[in-house]
Order: C-alpha cells, then structure tokens, then sequence
C-alpha cells in the first residue's frame, strides 16, 4: 500500500508543481507521470539499501531520459518535463532543517544535514547534467553513421 500512495502523491505535487509553472495543460499529465517515475526509482533504490545521494543520481537521470522522450514525441521543451519532474527529489524538507537547527545554535546538525541537502543537491544537478551528455552522444553517433 505505501508504494501506491508514494505513486499518487508524487504524481499530484508534479502535476501541482507543473500548474504553478504555468506548464500547457495536454502536459500536466505527461510531468505527473515523469516526476512520480523518477520518485518511484528513488524510493526503490532507496529502500533497498542504496545510498540516498545515488539513488537522488539515478533517479534524476531517469527524469531527464524520460523528459526528453515526451519532449521529442509530444514535440515541446524539454525543461517543461524535466523542472516539473524533478520536484520530488529536491531536498526542501532537508534544508529547512538544516536552517532551523542552525537557528536554534545546533551547529552539529545543521552542518550535517546541510551538507546533505548540497549533496542531494549536486546528484539531481549531476543526473540531469549526465542525460544530457549521454543524448548527445547518442545523436552525434547517429550522425556520424549516416
């Protein structure tokens, strides 16, 4: 049961997320499907036993693969998947508990879980930075053989 509701509430705040964007709406459907992908790999990896920064890596890598797929078929930008996507992984809950405790002179924590959040950070900025390398290369070998 809670993969299911994982599943619906990562779709819902994608889909939410899309609107404050001002995505199109035939879209709204396609980033709620790309960003409840994504969480459903990170929480899968996460779950079982993998590290939370290389699940973020995976899982945004995966975003950014599908995101790129719905903008070639449905013939849009690629950003209107991929930022809508991508919502789930941000570690906002993260940072705002490295604040806190900082604000409360928990300076131990506050260090740590901020480092966290960087890191998670860098894995989304990495995942989606190494779709892009992989798509290009991908289309410039097809080039090259045609």
């Amino acid at each position: 049961m809670m993969i299911f509701e994982q599943l619906i509430t990562s779709f819902i705040s994608t889909a939410a997320f899309g609107i404050l964007f001002n995505v199109p709406r035939q879209s709204l459907f396609k980033c709620g499907l790309v960003g409840m992908a994504g969480w459903i790999v990170y929480i899968l990896l996460e779950n079982n036993g993998l590290n939370t920064v290389f699940a973020t890596v995976v899982a945004s890598f995966m975003i950014a693969v599908i995101s790129q797929f719905f903008a070639k078929r449905y013939k849009s930008p690629v950003i209107i998947f991929s930022v809508a996507g991508i919502i789930p992984l941000v570690p906002g809950g993260l940072a705002y508990d490295a604040m806190r405790h900082f604000v409360e002179n928990d300076y131990n924590d506050a260090v740590a879980l901020a480092a966290k959040a960087t890191m998670i950070s860098g894995a989304i900025a990495i995942g989606l930075v190494f779709s892009e390398v992989v798509n290009q290369t991908i289309r410039n070998n097809k080039l090259n053989l045609k």
